[in-house]
């Protein structure tokens, strides 16, 4: 499995993050009890699925290697993706740039 990933976060759970020191989730994270994350090669699809239309995101990277309760677990088609069951300290994201998902689910990073 990847060492990185990806979390999409609004603006707000951004700068959330940021003053906090720590994320425990966006609204779904929390209902499903675990911080989703997405690998280099499903954080398009992840966008487009759920965040087309939008252009108030972030795209954090996530080095995984400094997380504690990361599981790689199967959800859409069976693929496996990275689930953190904890928290998601700012200290872990790596890199973070603004994002827009267009209405048709095509990212852009600025």
């Amino acid at each position: 499995m990847s060492p990185t990933a990806y979390k999409i976060l609004t603006r707000e759970e951004w700068e959330r993050l940021k003053g906090d020191g720590t994320f425990a989730g966006a609204p779904v994270d929390l209902a499903d009890g675990y911080i989703h994350l997405s690998a280099s090669d499903q954080v398009a699809e992840t966008a487009a699925k759920h965040f087309a239309g939008r252009d108030d995101l972030v795209l954090a990277e996530v080095d995984l290697t400094k997380l504690e309760g990361v599981q790689w677990e199967p959800s859409r088609g069976g693929q496996l993706f990275p689930h953190i069951y904890g928290l998601l300290p700012l200290a872990a994201v790596v890199r973070a740039e603004a994002l827009h998902v267009s209405t048709n689910g095509a990212m852009s990073t600025e």
